[in-house]
């Protein structure tokens, strides 16, 4: 049957798969009404899946719009239409609007084909996320005196109590009022408009029931990382004639603290009778690495090589952090003076704080680098202020953000809560009564009126949906939108952040700008969808990710790595307690194991892993892991060390060098001094509000509060 099908292809669809290996073969060509593809670290899991929408859509001739792809990043997403771009440039946003995320995909369907009306909500509904919602929550808590405990982790206990309050149960774990508050926030959602990430979920799941839409086939990549609440989604999606396709591997299950649901095949292969397919060979590590790897596999057989193998596993002993970081920031120099560009090597790290050294070090040795922190926009004080006057903007229902919008502290008007809540509450009155007495008024002096009454900013986010005309003035959209909103008064001016928050607004708009040609859509609908995404995706929307187009060393957590490769790969602070860290049960412990894997498994050529005699964390031990005695001798170089003592020497050293490099960098540039009753005199590396850093001789850098004054400023 294949080979009939191969006789049938056209050439180049026969030259592009001769790149295919058996393994792979199979899975583009199953047609299975079910079928979950095992693929192992590095066997050419995304190309499989790429080059099935390809067979799908080019041989099989099924329709686009006839797929759902679902992915764990829309930067996946991206790059599954691009390619399907590539091959056939005819291709249309419109085609693929169902390939994204899990819960992109469901707001596609709420928006484009589920009728949310039926469940008190309109099209024009906003997504917000989960701190949001816990935000709304607590107003609602404090209006009806509800008594709720544990206010602080409100946001967790909202998901993970959900389904018992479903099941009917009569009291939450607590014996609190939470599940009193779970009908009141719901309906308030209603009332504004607006649903929360799980709601996109679990709304489309409640319609989908009901309404047959079922697509033609459903592509599930990373399958592994599902939870239980996308299983429901998978499978309230799937129609009896519809076929689906998964592919991911069990061994890379490091998410369950997001609910990740840990036997996904064992489910897949249960619930849909999926026939199970295996992507064994790997060709991205050598085989010194795989066979590494081998010994943390928990699921499958073991993984088969493409490459021979070539040097050891460097295991290396640092006498703390400090050293390792001087040590790696020299080991770097000499890889990229000999030809290796600095974007294939990585630093992986358990623990985000573990980076706070490295960057430092880096830095005074003039190393490029990345750190891979997921940022948000509410990491940007005026993005956060700015997306939340669109939202109300967009969706005038949504009194939380009008609230949040107008009462900011340090844009806009400044309103206090009450001002914010008069205004919202009577909007609609005083719109009607200034209508009436401006009803002869020229247009520019009706204006002027509504305005003063009403308050300028919230004035005009209330007409922003009805405005129907831009680009009016000889001027770029952005620049327009930036003075429809008054933002050269409400960034005001006179603060030393206006430029800087200027130029963020403006690159922002028009990013939406270009957001609202692309897709060819109405200003105001388009507006609506950048928002929302905004809120799925963060920063990512608008500003790229971190990439090899950058040379840069990247820093990351072992959790950031999955998913990509280096040639280099240093991972750090492999002491028992760190990695793994302390697990409260044998679940948490596996989960630790596979992290390890995933890490180990990044590096295509060459690996380190190092440890700490003097770890300096509490809890840390001051011995390597258990996971590197696992490692077969064959495969590693234990390098020679000195004694402590003579590491502590040669650190002391090197710490005398630091403290003359950074004594004459203060005589030359008159850097400030500080005194300590033990340590003696340092220099002042730092200070904030809060912290004072020092580097004393001798003891190297300290950290103060100022609040204990244990440290004198020189003057």
């Amino acid at each position: 049957m294949k080979e009939e099908l191969q006789e049938n292809l056209q050439e180049d669809w026969k030259q592009e798969w001769k790149q295919l290996n058996s393994y792979q073969l199979d899975a583009v060509l199953d047609e299975s009404p079910a079928c979950v593809v095992n693929a192992n670290v590095g066997s050419g899991k995304t190309t499989v899946l790429i080059e099935k929408i390809l067979y799908l859509h080019f041989q099989k001739r099924v329709p686009l719009e006839e797929m759902v792809v679902l992915t764990f990043t829309n930067k996946a997403a991206g790059e599954i239409a691009e390619r399907l771009v590539k091959k056939e440039p005819s291709i249309t946003r419109e085609q693929v609007q169902y390939f994204g995320t899990f819960h992109s995909v469901a707001l596609c369907l709420l928006k484009e084909k589920l009728p949310v009306e039926e469940l008190g909500f309109t099209k024009d509904f906003t997504v917000i996320d989960p701190e949001e919602e816990a935000d709304l929550a607590l107003e609602i808590i404090a209006e009806r005196k509800l008594n709720v405990k544990y206010k602080n982790r409100l946001k967790k206990r909202l998901e993970q109590e959900y389904r018992s309050y479903l099941q009917g149960k009569e009291n939450s774990r607590q014996k609190d009022d939470l599940f009193l508050l779970y009908p009141l926030l719901e309906e308030e959602k209603k009332k504004q408009n607006k649903m929360s990430f799980s709601d996109l979920l679990r709304i489309s799941i409640s319609l989908l029931k009901r309404e047959s839409v079922y697509p033609s086939w459903i592509i599930v990549d990373e399958v592994q990382d599902s939870d239980g609440l996308q299983m429901e989604f998978l499978e309230a999606l799937k129609g009896n004639e519809t076929k689906l396709f998964a592919v991911g591997d069990p061994n890379q299950v490091i998410y369950s603290w997001r609910g990740t649901v840990q036997n996904t095949f064992y489910l897949l292969k249960q619930q849909f009778e999926a026939k199970e397919l295996s992507l064994p060979i790997n060709y991205r590590s050598n085989a010194s690495i795989l066979e590494a790897a081998n010994r943390f596999l928990q699921f499958g057989n073991k993984i088969q090589g493409a490459r021979e193998a070539e040097s050891k596993i460097i295991i290396k002993k640092h006498y703390d952090p400090f050293q390792e970081a001087e040590y790696l920031s020299e080991r770097i120099c000499e890889l990229h003076a000999g030809g290796l560009a600095y974007s294939e090597i990585a630093v992986f790290y358990r623990l985000q704080k573990q980076s706070d050294i490295l960057e430092k070090v880096f830095s005074k040795n003039e190393i490029p680098y990345q750190v891979s922190i997921r940022k948000t926009i509410k990491d940007i004080p005026v993005l956060n202020w700015f997306i939340k006057v669109l939202r109300f903007s967009c969706n005038p229902a949504d009194v939380q953000m009008g609230i949040e919008a107008l009462t900011d502290a340090n844009y806009g008007e400044k309103c206090t809560k009450k001002k914010a809540k008069e205004l919202l509450e009577n909007a609609q009155t005083k719109t009607k009564d200034i209508s009436k007495k401006t009803e002869n008024m020229p247009e520019q002096k009706k204006e002027t009126s509504q305005k003063s009454k009403a308050g300028g900013l919230y004035w005009k986010m209330t007409k922003f949906a009805q405005k129907e005309e831009w680009r009016s003035a000889d001027i770029p959209l952005e620049e327009e939108i930036f003075a429809y909103f008054g933002l050269n008064e409400a960034l005001h001016p006179t603060t030393s952040s206006y430029a800087e928050d200027e130029r963020t607004i403006l690159e922002f708009l028009r990013k939406l700008c270009d957001y609202c040609k692309t897709e060819k859509c109405f200003f105001i609908e388009g507006t609506r969808d950048f928002v929302n995404s905004s809120a799925l995706y963060g920063m990512n929307l608008f500003e790229k990710e971190p990439d090899g187009e950058c040379d840069a060393v990247r820093l990351m957590t072992l959790h950031a790595s999955k998913g990509l490769e280096f040639d280099h790969v240093f991972l750090i602070g492999a002491n028992q307690g760190m990695l793994p860290l302390h697990s409260q049960g044998f679940e948490m412990e596996e989960e630790e194991c596979r992290l390890f894997f995933v890490g180990i498994t990044r590096a295509r050529n060459k690996l380190e892993i190092s440890y700490y005699t003097n770890p300096g964390e509490r809890g840390v031990l001051s011995e390597c892991s258990r996971y590197l005695r696992r490692i077969p001798a064959h495969l590693v170089e234990w390098e020679d060390h000195p004694s402590d003592e003579q590491r502590r020497s040669n650190l002391q050293q090197l710490r005398r060098e630091v403290q003359e490099q950074l004594r004459e960098k203060a005589e030359e540039k008159d850097v400030k001094r500080a005194r300590h009753p033990k340590y003696g005199e340092g220099i002042l590396i730092s200070e904030d509000e809060m912290m004072v850093e020092v580097e004393f001789e001798g003891y190297g850098r300290k950290q103060f509060l100022k609040a204990f004054g244990e440290v004198d400023i020189c003057k």
